[in-house]
């Protein structure tokens, strides 16, 4: 038995705090089940629990969030996909269109780290997690994301270097941690590492100077890549993988 199983069995066992139980049960991340808390929309066997601190019993206790019940995994899933293009990163769409949960199918509810827009491929990590899954999003962790992007035509020295200092978008300067054109390319595709992530950051960015982005590909999350995964296939992390998530994520997952 490795070490997420052993922790999931240990939290069948006790007592735990009510926010813990609803981010290993795939709600959200404790800070989220805080407000949802708060809010109102949680019960514990039928009574409405408002007050942060209460401690459930996995075992006995019945716990629903606005009337649906909710349980904790029976396992911790921690995935990495890679995505193909007109794959949509939700759960569901309602227009009917292929969804990461059509390539990546397992028995828990699973969510994506964060998102790619719909024509964007690569890396993209999928879990249960929920306390791991905020952390790795929040700016303040500055987690690398490295992007290959393939342009229609080669840029400029003078669009190389407003990359490199930022671009003023509608909702704020966007500037790439480093940016540096891929050598045989004749200048039409640029990687670019960001340590943040913004909604079509990238695209918004390049499109701004001028120039169509034909291919974009996320090649890198946090120093993890699809070497080894086929587009449109997954594996699970290594432990180690797992471990490394939570050291970049910070101590407090």
């Amino acid at each position: 038995m490795d070490n997420v199983e052993r922790e999931d069995s240990r939290v069948h066992q006790e007592a735990i705090r009510l926010n813990r139980y609803l981010s290993l049960a795939g709600v959200g991340s404790r800070r989220k089940n805080d407000e949802l808390i708060l809010s109102g929309v949680v019960k514990v066997n039928g009574k409405v629990v408002q007050e942060l601190g209460v401690k459930v019993d996995p075992l006995a206790d019945r716990v629903t969030v606005q009337g649906r019940p909710v349980s904790i995994q029976s396992k911790s899933y921690y995935i990495l996909f890679n995505k193909p293009k007109d794959c949509i990163t939700t759960l569901s769409d309602e227009r009917g269109r292929m969804t990461v949960l059509d390539y990546v199918k397992v028995k828990e509810r699973i969510y994506p780290i964060g998102r790619l827009d719909r024509n964007t491929i690569g890396v993209l990590l999928l879990t249960n997690d929920g306390d791991l899954a905020q952390a790795l999003m929040h700016p303040k962790h500055r987690i690398e994301r490295v992007y290959r992007a393939r342009l229609e035509r080669g840029i400029l020295d003078v669009d190389l270097k407003k990359l490199r200092h930022g671009v003023r978008l509608e909702d704020g300067l966007a500037k790439p941690d480093h940016v540096e054109v891929v050598p045989g390319t004749k200048r039409t595709e640029v990687f670019l590492t960001l340590l943040e992530g913004k909604n079509r950051e990238v695209r918004r960015m390049i499109e701004a100077l001028g120039y169509d982005v034909k291919v974009l590909e996320r090649i890198a999350f946090a120093g993890l890549t699809t070497v080894g995964v086929p587009r449109g296939r997954w594996r699970n992390l290594a432990r180690s993988e797992v471990s490394h998530l939570r050291q970049q994520a910070g101590a407090e997952v």
